[in-house]
C-alpha cells in the first residue's frame, strides 16, 4: 500500500494519497490546499506513482480540508464523498468556510455522502467510515486494515477543537473513547494535522484520555 502525507497552507494540513499498488487506484483524502503549486506537488506524485484517483474525501467539511476539492475533481474527474451531516459546508455555501479560513477557493458540491458503516474500496484497500462528530457534527475517521485516518477527531498528544459552531466535547470524546480507542494499539493513526501517531501512543500519553 502507499500512503503519502502532504502538509500545506497557513493551518499545516495534512493531505493523504492513499493507493493500491497492485491495482494503481487511489484516493485523496482532505486536499486543503488553494495554491496551484500545492496542487500540482500532488498531482505530480500521483502522476509518477502511476495511480488513477477513484475518490476525493473529506473527513469533515472545513475548508482548510475541502478547499482543494475542485482542483484535484478537475484534474481526475473523481467524484467527491463527505459524511451526510457536513454535506451544505461544500458547494454554495463554501464560500463563506473558505473567507473564515482566509482560503482562496472553495469546493463543488459533493457527488455523494457517507454514513457510518459504509465502506470504501480503491482497489484492494477497504476503507471503513466511522462516523466520529464532535470536531464538527459530520466528522469522520477511515478506518483500514492496521492503520486509520482521523481527520481533526484526535491528533498526536491532543485531541481536535471542539469550540466550533456544532463541536462537542463530549462528542468528539465519546467518538475517540468509542470509535478509536478499542483499536489495537499497534494501529498507526493519520491525522488532519501534525505527525502520525499510534493508537497505543495516544493511549498511554494523551492528556485527554488520561482524565
Amino acid at each position: 500500500m502507499i500512503i503519502k502525507m502532504f502538509t500545506f497552507g497557513m493551518y499545516l494540513t495534512n493531505c493523504y494519497v492513499a493507493g493500491c499498488e497492485e491495482t494503481k487506484e487511489a484516493v485523496v483524502i482532505d486536499p486543503g490546499f488553494d495554491r496551484d503549486r500545492e496542487a500540482e506537488e500532488v498531482l505530480k506524485f500521483i502522476e509518477q506513482n502511476g495511480l488513477h484517483v477513484k475518490y476525493i474525501v473529506n473527513t469533515h467539511g472545513h475548508a482548510d480540508h475541502t478547499a482543494g476539492n475542485g482542483i484535484i475533481k478537475k484534474a481526475t474527474d473523481a467524484p467527491i464523498l463527505i459524511h451526510e451531516d457536513d454535506a451544505i459546508m461544500l458547494g454554495p455555501i463554501a464560500k463563506t468556510f473558505s473567507r473564515a479560513f482566509g482560503l482562496r477557493v472553495t469546493s463543488p458540491t459533493a457527488d455523494r455522502t457517507l454514513r457510518d458503516g459504509d465502506v470504501i474500496h480503491v482497489g484492494r484497500i477497504k476503507l471503513v467510515v466511522l462516523h466520529t462528530p464532535g470536531h464538527s457534527k459530520g466528522g469522520i475517521s477511515l478506518l483500514g486494515e492496521n492503520f486509520v485516518f482521523v481527520g481533526d477527531t484526535l491528533f498526536a498528544g491532543s485531541i481536535g477543537r471542539y469550540d466550533f459552531p456544532g463541536a462537542s466535547f463530549e462528542e468528539i470524546m465519546e467518538s475517540i473513547k468509542i470509535k478509536l480507542m478499542t483499536l489495537p494499539d499497534h494501529f498507526k493513526v493519520y491525522p488532519g494535522h501534525g505527525p502520525p501517531t499510534t493508537i497505543g501512543e495516544e493511549r498511554k500519553y494523551n492528556p485527554f484520555l488520561q482524565m
